[in-house]
């Protein structure tokens, strides 16, 4: 006993005077950071009713179920506020059926133009409208699809962000997929003064739930997240034909522009975080309004999102997850009625960061890789 008593007085002498393993193996090795939303998650919310006669997909959106759904606000800069606001207007609307979710986009644009005409292009190098589709909200296995004015598709599946290591898999197709362009003027005709254009798009669920790990079609009440984009590029008139403005210093074409419906706080689509919430009703557009119905578990989630950003940039920083909450310096208020700081598993090439409401019976679950997941704990 007495010899015991004797090493755990050296051991605390030395470690009095010679830094601890912990703080050895925090040496800083990089200034990188992970990017992050400069806004807090707000994002925005649409219900999508029912319609019990399918859209002719021709783009053009004068169905009376097209007419009494309603439509999104209107899009800001990806950023949100911090940017002004676009130079046109867009908007969207949805609707669903047993066989497709479909989405309609309308597009502001005095001079519709588009050169990529191969399928699984890079349609963003044209002007286009993007829609993207995290079923389960885990951010992970989800789906984007892109398509510029003349109709061109390029369809991808995500398994992950590009930031927890993706890639995405261009070879994977929405089969079944119908996508139309209405334009409103003339395409690629310089001189002349267009409205817009607009789009009309279905996705069968039958592709969707592949990957959805819940019900498909949803069950009434049912939110999944998802959002939609419009690149657009400044562009000139020479020869008679469009081309994108340059900048003088570097002559690379200007960067462009992002809006979306819901913002994203940073120039990225792939932070599923951010997207939209989506509310399925299975009453008929029009017949009756219902509201959307905020979740609860919103709060917890993002909070524990924060946590693996902090996370993530440590990392980068020293090499090593934090294995002490309180050297991340986390800013983030305690989720009412779930338990903080999260409870937190480190090794050095992972880490799970848990919160628990006891009351409702759940955790919420954050791993390294950016995936976030719900189980259920015995109720007190």
């Amino acid at each position: 006993m007495r010899s015991h008593l004797i090493l755990a007085i050296l051991l605390l002498l030395v470690g009095g005077c010679c830094p601890s393993d912990q703080d050895k193996a925090y040496t800083k090795v990089s200034d990188e950071s992970l990017p992050v939303p400069a806004i807090d998650c707000a994002p925005r919310n649409y219900v999508c009713y029912r319609t019990t006669v399918s859209p002719v997909i021709d783009g053009k959106l004068d169905e009376s179920d097209w007419q009494r759904a309603p439509w999104t606000e209107l899009f800001v800069d990806i950023e949100g506020d911090a940017k002004p606001s676009p130079r046109f207007a867009t908007r969207a609307k949805m609707l669903w059926d047993d066989t497709y979710f479909y989405v309609a986009g309308d597009m502001e644009e005095p001079d519709v133009w588009a050169k990529l005409t191969d399928r699984d292009a890079v349609i963003y190098y044209d002007n286009d409208f993007e829609v993207f589709i995290d079923p389960d909200g885990d951010t992970h296995e989800y789906y984007e699809l892109e398509v510029n004015a003349f109709g061109t598709e390029w369809d991808l599946f995500l398994g992950k962000p590009y930031r927890d290591g993706g890639p995405a898999i261009h070879a994977w197709d929405i089969r079944g997929l119908k996508s139309a362009v209405h334009i409103d003027g003339t395409l690629n005709r310089p001189g002349d003064t267009d409205r817009g254009w607009s789009i009309e798009i279905a996705i069968p669920w039958v592709v969707l739930k592949e990957c959805a790990h819940r019900d498909t079609p949803p069950n009434d009440g049912d939110q999944w997240r998802v959002n939609f984009s419009r690149v657009e590029w400044q562009t000139r008139v020479v020869d008679g034909r469009y081309e994108k403005v340059v900048d003088s210093a570097d002559g690379k074409p200007l960067p462009e522009n992002n809006w979306v419906w819901s913002p994203q706080g940073l120039i990225a689509m792939h932070y599923p975080e951010m997207w939209g919430l989506v509310q399925f009703s299975t009453l008929k557009a029009a017949e009756k309004t219902v509201d959307f119905v905020p979740s609860a578990n919103e709060e917890v989630k993002w909070a524990l999102r924060r946590y693996y950003y902090a996370q993530r940039t440590h990392r980068m920083q020293y090499g090593v997850y934090a294995d002490d909450v309180e050297r991340l310096k986390l800013d983030v208020a305690p989720p009412e009625g779930w338990t903080w700081p999260p409870v937190v598993h480190v090794t050095p090439n992972w880490f799970e960061a848990s919160a628990v409401n006891t009351v409702e019976g759940k955790r919420w679950i954050i791993c390294a890789d950016g995936d976030i997941r719900e189980e259920a704990v015995p109720l007190r």
